[in-house]
This record gives structure tokens, C-alpha cells and sequence, in this order.
């Protein structure tokens, strides 16, 4: 491949770590506090559960699917973590497995259900966002469970590094995540299956099984979400999660992922996930009121959409 071929390839890529890196200069400017060790770090460790959501829901649109309950699926498996270890009894490290299982059983009932009864994952997993809800407010009664400091050491940042072991494992799930679409026969499989699903049926791919496993990962990306959730909390809260499903999808498509299916990039959403990081963090410096932050997010999302709209018009012409 010959270097203009290369950049072409990933153009889209260098610009949004440019957008990133503007961001951060601009805000840098004009907050006298933004640019400091203890900004970055305190940005960088309030996002592993965000980040694995986000690496799920990428998975998911590149399929052509969407993935509306990870929020709740998050704030159930840190409920049952919650329970499980201190109403039970159970020990800690066990009571993490059954929050992991917990979310990848809500992947596999989406996945199953979409599948199998080919029904829209847009209905399932809206049907999902509202039992999970449901089931972590029974699970608590409706109440937040302190679990206690020894769950928080997942998410204290380390004496030597300022990071969190929380952040380290999302940061490989990342770099796992980005060998299996880019280096692997599943990758390229579920990139073939989102662009064309028919086609993928022709060439003898087993769709069903793909898009299962695919809700399936997401699924139980959420409830490692949970597990983070928790750590940081030091806490099971069941409103915990609210609304971030709407936060995945924004940083994977600010990220470059496609929600008409067929196109995205593991890289891309992790850079969608600190640009939506820093542009909230960098508002809040500069004393920007909530309101305003949420409108300036939005319409940040509203112009990746229309970006990712007009390139796949592009696309359909060529």
C-alpha cells in the first residue's frame, strides 16, 4: 500500500485526533487549571466504564445493530454485586463474577431474542433497558449498597502512575478489541455482516451466531462497566448508568462508526470518548452552567451524525 493509499485509508482517523488535540489547546488557552498531571489523570480515571460500553456499543453499530439497555445492564450488574457481597455475604471476587455474568446474560437475551425471533434490536434492547432498570431497583429496593473500600481499589489510581487499574484493564480491552476487528477473521466478519447482511448469508456466514455473539460481548462489557461503576462509588447505586448508553453512542460516533452498520473504528471510539470527556471537563473549568454543557454536547453529537450521514450519501454515489 503505498503512503497516499495509506492516508487516505485513515484520514478520517487523523482528524479526529486533531479535533482531540484542538480541544485540548483550546481549552488549555483559555483555563489556567486545564493543563495540569491532576486534570488528565482525574479525567482519564472516571472513564473505564465508560470506555468498555463504548468498545461494545462500536461492535454493535458495525453490525448494523444498536444497543439501547447497556446503561441499565451497567447499573444491574452493580447491583448484583452489591447484594451478592454484602446482603449474602458472598466473597468479593466472586460477587464481581456474578456482575459479569449478570450483564452477559442481558447480552445473551438480546442477542437471542434479536437473532432467533428476528426481531430489531432497537425493540429488544429497549425492552431490556427497562426490565434490567427494574431488576436493579428490586435488587437494592431502591437503595444504594455500600460496598466498602475494598472494591474502590480497582479505581484508586496507583502510588507511582496516577492511574487506576480500572483504566490499565479497559485500556487492553481497547487494544484487544482493536486486533480482533482488525486483525481477525471475526473482524472482518462482522465488517461484511454490517454492510451488507444478505451478502453475508450468500457467502455462507452464519449471521445469527455473529450478531449473538456481538450483543452478547456488549452485554457483558456493561456489566464489567458495573463492576468499574461500583469500584469507583465504592457503592451499588441502581440509577447508576443512566442515560450512558446515549453516551456510548455519541463517542462511537464522534469516533467514526457508522450507525448505518458496515464501518468503524475501536481507536476512533476511544478518542470519542475522551473528546466527550474533555469537552464536559473542559466546560466545567471554565464555569460553564450544566445546561449549556449539555446543549454544546448535543450539538457536537447532532453534527457527528450529520457528518456520518453525508458520507455514507457520498458512499452510496461512488
Amino acid at each position: 500500500m503505498s503512503r497516499i493509499a495509506f492516508f487516505r485509508r485513515h484520514i478520517e482517523q487523523y482528524f479526529i485526533l486533531s479535533s482531540l488535540i484542538l480541544l485540548i489547546i483550546f481549552f488549555g488557552i483559555i483555563s489556567n487549571n486545564f493543563l495540569t498531571l491532576t486534570t488528565f489523570t482525574t479525567i482519564l480515571n472516571q472513564l473505564p466504564s465508560l470506555i468498555v460500553v463504548t468498545i461494545g456499543m462500536t461492535l454493535v453499530l458495525i453490525v448494523a445493530d444498536i444497543d439501547l439497555s447497556v446503561g441499565s445492564v451497567l447499573g444491574l450488574s452493580a447491583a448484583v454485586v452489591g447484594v451478592t457481597s454484602v446482603g449474602f455475604g458472598l466473597p468479593l471476587p466472586f460477587a464481581c463474577l456474578l456482575g459479569l455474568v449478570a450483564g452477559t446474560i442481558c447480552g445473551l437475551i438480546n442477542g437471542f431474542i434479536s437473532t432467533y425471533f428476528s426481531l430489531p434490536s432497537f425493540i429488544v434492547t429497549l425492552g431490556m433497558l427497562e426490565m434490567a432498570r427494574g431488576a436493579s431497583y428490586m435488587t437494592t429496593n431502591s437503595q444504594t449498597i455500600f460496598i466498602g473500600p475494598d472494591i474502590q481499589v480497582i479505581s484508586l489510581p496507583m502510588r507511582h502512575f496516577g492511574i487506576s487499574p480500572a483504566l490499565i484493564i479497559s485500556l487492553l480491552i481497547v487494544i484487544f478489541a482493536y486486533f480482533l476487528l482488525e486483525r481477525t477473521v471475526f473482524g472482518r466478519t462482522i465488517v461484511a455482516l454490517g454492510t451488507n447482511s444478505k451478502a453475508a448469508t450468500l457467502s455462507g456466514i452464519d449471521v445469527k451466531k455473529f450478531r449473538l455473539l456481538v450483543l452478547a460481548s456488549s452485554g457483558a462489557l456493561a456489566g464489567l462497566g458495573g463492576l468499574f461503576n461500583a469500584a469507583y462509588l465504592g457503592a451499588a447505586d441502581p440509577n447508576a448508568g443512566t442515560g450512558l448508553e446515549l453516551s456510548a453512542i455519541a463517542a462511537a460516533v464522534i469516533g467514526g462508526t457508522s450507525l448505518m452498520g458496515g464501518r468503524g473504528s475501536i481507536i476512533g471510539a476511544l478518542a470519542g470518548v475522551l473528546i466527550i470527556a474533555i469537552l464536559q471537563n473542559g466546560l466545567a473549568q471554565i464555569g460553564v452552567a450544566e445546561p449549556t454543557k449539555r446543549l454544546v454536547t448535543g450539538a457536537v453529537i447532532i453534527i457527528a451524525v450529520l457528518i456520518d450521514r453525508l458520507k455514507s450519501r457520498k458512499n452510496a454515489f461512488n
